[in-house]
């Protein structure tokens, strides 16, 4: 951060000291410093409006120069010094160094830098503390991509082909099939034992007992066979 400083003196001491004049224009100080006038500028109109005044504000400010206030401030500490004191800020660097770091605006900069300074420093040693433990987790995840999450992979694959099987097994089709297969069993078992009863295998009553028992089942299948067929048309 570095500001305009104007180092003048009352208009009668310019008059008065004979050495005012031998205050060497050329200096240490940076073309910014050094060139620049020792007065603020002053508006040249008292009509301007409080746009531009504004505008003018913020312009001065981006370019790192003091508010009014603040250049008063530092006016206000400067217009007491003698000539000499004058000429020693302008000669010596450490001089001047000692008096610009005692203005209160540059005491609060070197403030406000200090703290973001602690800050980030203490964030980095933060950062670095958590470094292994971020290490180790990283050497925890690569272990589970590599042989957890691949056996459980598969164990998902397992189950899913499992799923479909079953799914599969339990459709509409699936069920009439099955309707179908029991159907023709049950009317394979009443044929044998219509058979076994010509050939006098069995009696009558034990005949009548389980071929009834088997046409029944077998027609309460037809008839459920029958409406799913007719549900899926």
């Amino acid at each position: 951060m570095s500001w305009r400083i104007p180092l003048f003196g009352s208009s009668q001491q310019q008059q008065t000291d004979p050495n005012f004049h031998d205050i060497p224009t050329q200096s240490w100080y940076p073309p910014s410093v050094a060139g620049s006038s020792s007065r603020p500028s002053t508006p040249t109109s008292s009509s301007a409006s409080p746009y531009q005044r504004s505008s003018d504000h913020s312009q001065s400010s981006s370019r790192g120069q003091p508010s009014p206030a603040e250049a008063a401030g530092i006016i206000a500490r400067l217009k007491d010094k003698s000539i000499e004191e004058l000429q020693r800020l302008l000669k010596d660097k450490e001089a001047y160094n000692a008096f610009f770091n005692s203005l209160d605006q540059v005491k609060i900069q070197n403030n406000v830098r200090d703290e973001l300074k602690k800050e980030t420093l203490q964030l980095a040693r933060e950062n670095l503390e958590k470094e292994q433990r971020i290490l180790e987790l990283r050497n925890q995840c690569t272990i589970i991509r590599t042989t957890e999450l691949a056996a459980a992979q598969d164990r998902l694959t397992d189950l899913e082909r499992q799923k479909d099987d079953i799914m599969r097994s339990y459709s509409p089709a699936a069920l009439l099939d099955k309707l179908q297969t029991s159907m023709a069993k049950l009317d394979e078992e009443s044929e044998e034992l219509h058979q076994k009863f010509l050939e006098k295998d069995i009696d009558l009553p034990t005949f009548v007992q389980k071929y009834k028992k088997l046409r029944t089942a077998y027609h309460k299948q037809a008839l459920l066979h029958l409406a799913g067929q007719t549900s899926l048309r």
